[in-house]
């Protein structure tokens, strides 16, 4: 147990990296679409977020310092910049995108409009923001995301043919979909899992639980149990959309998501799926807001965080409410929440080399890590996902603009 809530951390950024608005629809329009054909998107993922996740948290606890903060100083203030127009542009989609999801998972369980919950979502989230502890926040809307486990269950109760899930695993196809749509639906999904804001999240979070060097082993637990938990949980997403959809519907709604745990529990299973829909969408839009107010703070040299007084840190909870606006307001234009997500994937794709590079630049700077500096297993295994990064910022355009989002 103490291991669990040691890794709590990493729990809620896995949660909002892997099975936010953004997984819940692209894993399941993954499955349906192309079966288990890209499984290997997610391994992927969870090998190279787990790898920069280390190093995200080794900064955090050697230096006491956030990336964001490390990296103005480390690359000069207008490298930095570009990276914090980037960063607070893709964070505040998302954030819009996770405020429609916690819009779209109530209204799944109380039946109103989502439009009607679009302002109750943004109040909610600003409130957690402003008055929850930062470690009693990760562990509620951390653990409370495992309630997605239900689709794992599901995957074993409904009628599955686990060799045919296995084949598709080992001989990925186009499924009669196209090279292009199934490339187009590999870059988003890998966009998902290793999106900007959640190593910025982690890193900040680090501080806000005043890690030291001391804490390395927590934060190492938090990576490789927080973040694994969250590819597994996509993995059972993309596993029954497989078994129920594929081949066929194409998934485009949070009902349309639910419908396996429906399918294998009734109304039981629908009533804990939309709590683990609310739970990953709030927890995720939780992490996107402190992340848009985290790197704002930090290249500004502002007092930042949940353990000061949102007197002590004024500009700070500005920016965040500020953010959670921005995020109601793009929703209230009657933008579809999934449309809105699918775009979001694809400029965070483009935005993912000016998050990564300079996490590994400053991993390897021994002036703020001494002896801690990355070994060489690791700057190897940060280099190739480094160029995985990159052939998905340049693809991800002409591979949206060539299949006109995935059609």
């Amino acid at each position: 147990m103490r291991k669990l809530l040691a890794a709590t951390l990493g729990v809620l950024s896995a949660v909002g990296g892997f099975v936010d608005i953004g997984d819940l629809v692209a894993a399941s329009q993954a499955g349906a679409r192309f079966g288990m054909g890209h499984a290997w998107v997610l391994l992927l993922g969870v090998v190279g977020i787990c790898a920069y996740a280390d190093m995200a948290g080794r900064i955090a606890a050697v230096s006491g310092r956030a990336v964001f903060d490390l990296v103005r100083e480390r690359l000069g203030a207008r490298v930095a910049l570009l990276n914090l127009v980037a960063s607070y542009l893709v964070t505040v989609l998302t954030l819009a995108a996770e405020l429609g999801g916690v819009a779209l998972a109530l209204r799944l369980a109380a039946g109103l409009p989502y439009l009607v919950w679009v302002p109750v979502a943004g109040l909610a989230v600003w409130l957690v923001l402003w008055r929850m502890r930062f470690q009693l926040m990760e562990r509620v809307f951390g653990l409370a995301g495992l309630a997605l486990v239900v689709f794992a269950v599901a995957l074993w109760w409904l009628p599955t043919d686990w060799a045919a899930l296995g084949r598709g695993m080992l001989h990925p196809g186009e499924a009669g979909h196209g090279w292009g749509a199934y490339w187009f639906v590999a870059v988003a999904l890998f966009a998902s899992t290793v999106s900007p804001y959640e190593v910025f999240f982690f890193s900040s979070g680090g501080v806000e639980e005043r890690w030291s060097a001391e804490d390395l082993a927590d934060a190492r637990s938090s990576v490789l149990i927080g973040f694994p938990v969250g590819g597994l949980l996509a993995l059972s997403l993309i596993a029954t959309a497989t078994v129920v959809f594929h081949p066929g519907t194409s998934v485009t709604t949070l009902d349309q998501v639910a419908r396996p745990v429906l399918l294998a529990f009734g109304a039981v299973g629908l009533a804990v799926v939309s709590l683990g829909f609310f739970a990953v969408t709030f927890g995720a839009a939780l992490e996107t807001g402190l992340s848009a107010a985290y790197a704002a703070a930090q290249y500004f040299g502002w007092q930042w965080g949940k353990r000061v007084s949102p007197r002590e840190a004024a500009r700070f909870h500005a920016v965040l409410l500020v953010s959670v606006l921005l995020g109601v307001l793009v929703l209230l234009t009657t933008v579809d929440p999934v449309t809105l997500t699918e775009y979001m994937l694809i400029v965070s794709a483009v935005a993912l080399p000016l998050t990564y590079l300079p996490i590994l630049v400053v991993a390897n700077d021994r002036t703020y890590l001494g002896d801690r500096v990355n070994g060489r297993l690791l700057n190897l295994l940060g280099a190739v996902f480094l160029l995985v990064i990159l052939a998905a910022s340049v693809a991800a355009v002409p591979l949206a603009i060539t299949t006109r989002m995935g059609q």
